[in-house]
């Protein structure tokens, strides 16, 4: 069994800066994959070349912006062998 270790928010958002991440949604389970370009004090987040994850299918929607009280988690998506597959990385944070 894994445990959770708490991670201080800030400067882990600041090391996803211009990578693939995966964001998640409190209110309606969406999840959203797409690279970090931005992030502000209050830790919104701006992504680009963002697709929509909803019930095994992508649906690509471009830039967006998510306000931070909508962030369930957010993790670092990995990328693994030649085919470009996205692997979800442990390490999250967790609001």
């Amino acid at each position: 069994m894994s445990s959770f270790h708490p991670i201080n928010p800030k400067p882990f958002l600041k090391t996803l800066v211009n990578k693939q991440v995966i964001v998640r949604l409190k209110w309606n389970k969406t999840s959203y994959k797409g690279t970090l370009v931005a992030i502000d004090n209050y830790m919104n987040l701006q992504l680009e070349d963002t697709f929509e994850l909803s019930d095994g299918s992508e649906e690509a929607i471009g830039e967006i912006f998510i306000r931070c009280n909508n962030v369930l988690f957010i993790r670092e998506a990995k990328i693994v062998g030649d085919d470009n597959e996205v692997k979800n990385e442990d390490t999250e944070m967790a609001t």
